[in-house]
């Protein structure tokens, strides 16, 4: 698995380049270019490991590759980058919002939407907590915003659970994890209570939990994977979190992970490679970061997407929660948000 100890700014990958630098406008270089371009990508934290791992191996696997940089400033974070035009590609751990959808309008900026690998939203425990099961009802009593100042101790969230208070770790409200799992859990997106401790960093998250023993927190299966010895997972409704349960969407907060891609700067022959080198290996990289990857008739269908410039979200500016890929992509593509969304 690959070392994804995170670097909060720009993770540099570097290449000797072929084209000028990728932008909005200006001249585009010949394909066996001499200067170099950058690829620019930013967004969520969750989607920064196998960003990550395919800009790595995209340099080390190509001659006169572009110079790509990945950050982790989360969803919400990334799309206001990549709306105002400042990166190329966007990593997003939700759908593209309807404020979203609105900005990116104003900016001019058409997108060309991916469903790149599966995540299941991993709720973890302190090792030393004695239960191994949560229920849905269970997280939601824990996190809704009722919860707040009044559900303070374990006992309250299960009369199994440890004698000890009650310490709550998770992602930021930027974050595209924050949006699904309170979508999720409490039956609407950004709803939770406030008194818990906040990190657009998932090891944060991590390490609260791991020295806390009434710590629960929740983060991408990836942060899961690579902590097991330091964190417990525990199974909702009866189903543990695996690569099968993922997949099949037996696991409650089985969700997609996507990319979004500048579709003006998709026309770029470095973007384009880097993008469609990020298809052909993403179904080998995702598990070796912790994720799970697409079928293979859903690369080959997001292939010819790209191939095809086909702009939009199948989504109306609005998370969903149960959507498998198959439903997905059957959806067509829409430049704007659904009504009533």
């Amino acid at each position: 698995m690959l070392n994804t100890a995170k670097l909060r700014g720009a993770v540099a990958v570097i290449a000797i380049a072929a084209l000028a630098a990728c932008g909005q406008g200006g001249t585009e270089a010949p394909a066996g270019g001499t200067t170099s371009e950058q690829i620019a990508i930013d967004g969520s934290s969750t989607v920064f490991p196998l960003a990550e791992a395919a800009a790595e191996q995209f340099t080390n696997s190509q001659t006169a590759a572009a110079r790509v940089t990945v950050g982790e400033s989360g969803t919400g974070g990334g799309f206001g980058k990549f709306c105002r035009g400042e990166t190329q590609i966007s990593n997003a751990s939700r759908p593209i919002s309807t404020e979203e959808i609105a900005a990116c309008g104003a900016a001019n900026i058409q997108y060309v939407e991916i469903p790149i690998a599966f995540d299941g939203i991993s709720v973890v425990v302190h090792p030393s907590n004695p239960l191994t099961n949560i229920t849905m009802a269970e997280l939601r009593h824990a996190w809704e915003p009722a919860a707040q100042a009044t559900v303070t101790q374990w006992r309250q969230v299960n009369a199994r659970g440890p004698a000890v208070a009650l310490q709550l770790y998770g992602p930021g409200t930027a974050s595209g994890t924050f949006d699904y799992f309170t979508e999720a859990v409490n039956g609407t997106k950004g709803a939770s209570r406030t008194d818990y401790t906040p990190s657009e960093d998932d090891n944060v998250i991590v390490q609260g939990v791991a020295s806390n023993p009434g710590a629960v927190g929740y983060f991408g299966y990836a942060y899961y994977e690579q902590n097991r010895e330091r964190v417990k997972a525990l199974s909702i409704n009866g189903v543990a979190p695996s690569p099968e349960t993922i997949a099949s969407g037996a696991y409650p907060l089985s969700r997609p992970m996507f990319i979004y891609v500048n579709a003006d700067a998709l026309r770029r022959p470095q973007v384009r490679r880097f993008v469609n080198y990020f298809l052909e290996n993403a179904a080998t990289l995702a598990p070796r970061v912790g994720y799970v990857p697409l079928p293979a008739e859903a690369y080959t269908h997001y292939a010819e997407r790209v191939a095809n410039n086909q702009t939009g979200t199948a989504f109306g500016g609005h998370n969903e929660v149960g959507l498998s890929i198959a439903e997905l992509m059957q959806r067509p593509l829409a430049s704007e948000a659904a009504p009533g969304h």
